[in-house]
C-alpha cells in the first residue's frame, strides 16, 4: 500500500469505521487455549480485563500485605505497547466457533458476517488484507478447511484500549502460524513487549512513612522520616504469552525516597529532599528522645506554622529492569508511586526532650 493510500486510508478510518468497527472483542469469544477447549477458564478472566488477551500475569517476588498501587512511570511520554498479536484460535476452534456463529472480529477492528468467516477460512477466497506496514496493496490468502490437520494457531491483533490510535497498527486479518512460532512482523510479541505489559500489573507498597512528631511538627524543629527495615524489596511480575514459550520477569528495586513538604517554607534533609532507601529495606533513621533538634538523615524542618494542614507528599523512586526468553534483557523507565499525608505545624519553640 503506498504512503498516500495508507493516508488515506488512515483518515477514512478515523472519520467512517472508528464508530463502527472499534468496539472491543467480546470475551466470550475467546477459547479457553490453556486447555484446548472451548469453553471459558483463566483466558475468560484475563479477556474480560485486557479484552482479548491471554497473557498470564503472576507477582512472584515481593508487594507484602496492606494497600498497593500501580507505579507511574516518570517519563511521562513513555508507554506500555498499544496492540500485539496473540495465538487466540486452534484450526478446530476456530471452525466451531464460525459453525456457531459466536465469532465475529477477525480483525482489531474488523469484523465480519459468519458467510465471510466461511469464504476466507474455508472456502480459501483471498481478502483485502489492512495492514499500515505493506508498502503496497495487501491480500490475505485464504485457507482450505480452517486448515484443520496442520495444527498450529490462528492469530490475531490485541489491545488492551483499541479506541488508542496506535492500536490500528495491528490490522491484519487474523492469520495462521505453526505450533510455537511467532510471526517475524511489527507488533509480534517478544519478551520485551511483554516486560512492559507486565510494568502495568507491578503492585508495590504504600509509600506512608513514619514522622516524629507523629502528624503534628513544631515551627523550626526537625520532623524525623522514616521507614522501617524490609518495608521495602524488590517485586517481580512474569508475564507469559501461552503458546509461544515467550515469557518475562520485570522486576521493581526501590531506591529512594522523595519529600516534598507541601509548602515553599521548609527545608528538608537531605537539601534535595532525596532519601536513599538503605540495603535492608530501611529508610531514615527512627527519632530517639533527645534527638529533636538535631538534623535528621531523613526529614522536613517548617519555617511557617500552617492554618491548615500541609501536604506532605511522599514518593518511592522504582528501577525497572526486565530479564526473559533467550536470556534477553534491559531496563524500562523507572517508576514512582506517591502518597500524601497531613501535617500540622504549630507555632511553639520548644517540645519535650
Amino acid at each position: 500500500m503506498s504512503a498516500v493510500r495508507r493516508g488515506t486510508w488512515s483518515l477514512l478510518a478515523a472519520a467512517l469505521l472508528i464508530p463502527l468497527l472499534t468496539h472491543p472483542a467480546r470475551a466470550d469469544e475467546l477459547p479457553d487455549t490453556s486447555t484446548g477447549g472451548s469453553g471459558g477458564g483463566d483466558s475468560q478472566e484475563v479477556a474480560a480485563q485486557v479484552q482479548n488477551s491471554t497473557i498470564k500475569i503472576s507477582q512472584i517476588k515481593g508487594g507484602g500485605g496492606g494497600k498497593k498501587g500501580n507505579l507511574a512511570p516518570i517519563d511521562v511520554d513513555w508507554e506500555p505497547p498499544a496492540c500485539w498479536y496473540e495465538p487466540v484460535y486452534t484450526p478446530e476452534q476456530l471452525k466451531k466457533a464460525v459453525e456457531d456463529d459466536s465469532i465475529s472480529a477477525v480483525g482489531l477492528h474488523e469484523f465480519w458476517p459468519q458467510s465471510s468467516f466461511q469464504e476466507h477460512y474455508d472456502e480459501g477466497k483471498p481478502r483485502d488484507n489492512f495492514d499500515l506496514y505493506e508498502e503496497e496493496d495487501s491480500t490475505a490468502e485464504g485457507y482450505k478447511n480452517y486448515n484443520i490437520g496442520k495444527g498450529g494457531y490462528f492469530w490475531r491483533g490485541v489491545a488492551p484500549d483499541d479506541s488508542h490510535p496506535d492500536s490500528w497498527n495491528c490490522g491484519r486479518l487474523m492469520f495462521w502460524m505453526p505450533d510455537n512460532q511467532v510471526p517475524q512482523i511489527p507488533n509480534a510479541p517478544t519478551p520485551q513487549m511483554l516486560a512492559e505489559y507486565a510494568y502495568e500489573h507491578v503492585k508495590v507498597p504504600d509509600t506512608e512513612v513514619e514522622v516524629r512528631p507523629q502528624a503534628r511538627s513544631t515551627v523550626n524543629l526537625p520532623t524525623w522520616v522514616w521507614l522501617d527495615k524490609g518495608k521495602f524489596e524488590d517485586v517481580v511480575v512474569r508475564a507469559e504469552l501461552p503458546r509461544t514459550n515467550l515469557y518475562a520477569e520485570t522486576t521493581a528495586h526501590p531506591v529512594s525516597l522523595t519529600l516534598e513538604p507541601g509548602t515553599e517554607d521548609a527545608e528538608t534533609f537531605p537539601a534535595d529532599g532525596t532519601c536513599r532507601i538503605n540495603d535492608d529495606g530501611s529508610i531514615g533513621s527512627p527519632y530517639k528522645k533527645g534527638s529533636a533538634d538535631q538534623d535528621p538523615p531523613c526529614g522536613i524542618t517548617y519555617l511557617r506554622a500552617s492554618d491548615e494542614p500541609y501536604q506532605l507528599s511522599a514518593s518511592i523512586t522504582w528501577e525497572i529492569s526486565w530479564e526473559g526468553t533467550g536470556g534477553a534483557g534491559g531496563d524500562l523507565p523507572d517508576g514512582t508511586f506517591e502518597t500524601t499525608q497531613d501535617m500540622t505545624v504549630q507555632e511553639i519553640q520548644s517540645i519535650n526532650r
